[in-house]
């Protein structure tokens, strides 16, 4: 049960706060007046939500996509909201997600519009999904727009799976790799040592042993020190991370990798893309569209394009132009909005677009992703024959000399 912090009132007007468990505001004002509490304000709690979120921060997107697609088909059929409601929390098999409709149902029964209660829970209903239910309770297409929230959540998903599955494999690769260098340079290594030292004596050992075994016994001695310092390392740059600026400069980094950097930009660019399109569609206004769009397309730097473009069209001018000079949009795509906007036909254009620039990006990405795994294996065989080398040239030199 959701809990409540209230500020009221005595009877000799004496000011009290505290908190209260209840399913909605008005049955909090109801236990108020029975302690003879008159409230002045009453609020959600902030240590309530943090409470239900801490065991599951996020239900998954496809959990999601079923919600919003079985609830529109629900009201489609007929079923009054309430009752929609009561069916999706009785059926859901997430804890979290059923504890937060059984409250959205407390909240649109005493009243609320079922947008604002959802916006209530920013963890689980994205603010683009809770913009496109306020604009279709108001414009009376609520199942539509539910409908259309389900399908972009679970196509926005299969585009996020694609591309974790796209470079999975090479990451499985670079990560084998280092651990069977790893391994070589701790056991396998070692033990060539004691064969070595008359070269060694003799000052012909060759450099590129020299350092082979240097490295060798470094790792074996200070070995547990590096581990602990990419420890210490990691838990630095995921805190630095996690702050603004630091946010900003791994997205700045992003865009300066070879190939990639570019495939990235255009993924955010075709997500803006369709999170204004669904929106403009769903007849939410321009500004706050693009506010959406600017924060869900997942990169800064276009973010900040996009908040230019805001300010240009709140002066009334176009929004092609300021996308044109911001140079992270293609010129074919600065082309297309700069048609839509001038047929007034941008909410159909811009999922035209989405669609034209997702299907290249990803013939990049395989193609990427393709050329990548076999550099990948030609770099770890290159080093695995470094080391070999390395032991072999001396023990050949050894025995010529014997």
């Amino acid at each position: 049960m959701p809990t409540f912090a209230y500020t009221a009132r005595d009877m000799s007007g004496k000011q009290v706060t505290g908190t209260v468990e209840a399913n909605t505001e008005r049955d909090v004002t109801g236990i108020l007046s029975e302690k003879s509490l008159f409230p002045v304000e009453v609020k959600a709690s902030a240590g309530a939500p943090q409470a239900i979120f801490g065991k599951r921060k996020k239900v998954k997107a496809q959990t999601m996509a079923m919600f919003y697609s079985q609830l529109a088909a629900l009201l489609r059929a007929g079923v009054p909201m309430i009752r929609s409601l009561n069916v999706m929390a009785d059926q859901s098999s997430n804890a979290l997600l059923t504890e937060v409709i059984t409250d959205i149902r407390a909240r649109v029964e005493d009243g609320e519009s079922i947008g604002d209660a959802m916006a209530r829970y920013p963890k689980v209903f994205n603010e683009m999904g809770c913009n496109m239910v306020r604009a279709g309770t108001e414009g009376g297409f609520l199942e539509d727009a539910l409908d259309r929230v389900g399908k972009f959540t679970e196509l926005q998903e299969d585009l996020k799976g694609r591309t974790i599955s796209a470079m999975a494999y090479p990451i499985f690769l670079f990560s084998v790799g280092s651990v069977v260098l790893t391994g070589l340079l701790v056991f396998f290594v070692p033990k060539f040592d004691p064969m070595f030292d008359r070269l060694r004596r003799k000052g012909e050992m060759p450099s590129a042993t020299e350092a082979l075994l240097a490295t060798s016994t470094f790792l074996q001695t200070y070995g547990w020190v590096l581990v602990v310092l990419m420890f210490v390392a990691a838990f630095a740059i995921r805190a630095k991370i996690q702050s603004e600026s630091g946010k900003d400069l791994v997205d700045r980094f992003k865009l300066k990798i070879p190939v990639l950097g570019e495939i990235l930009m255009n993924l955010a660019v075709a997500r803006f893309c369709r999170v204004l399109g669904t929106l403009l569609n769903n007849g939410v206004p321009i500004l706050q569209s693009l506010d959406i769009a600017g924060t869900a397309a997942g990169n800064r730097l276009l973010q900040e394009s996009v908040s230019d473009a805001t300010e240009n069209i709140r002066s009334g001018e176009s929004l092609a132009t300021p996308l044109r000079a911001s140079g992270h949009f293609p010129q074919s795509v600065v082309e297309m909005i700069s048609v839509g906007e001038e047929s007034n036909s941008l909410d159909k254009v811009l999922p035209e677009i989405a669609d034209s620039l997702e299907k290249v990006t990803f013939r990049r990405l395989d193609l990427f992703v393709r050329l990548l795994e076999p550099v990948m294996l030609l770099i770890m065989a290159l080093l695995v024959l470094g080391v070999v080398l390395a032991l072999i040239v001396p023990v050949l030199k050894s025995s010529s000399q014997i």
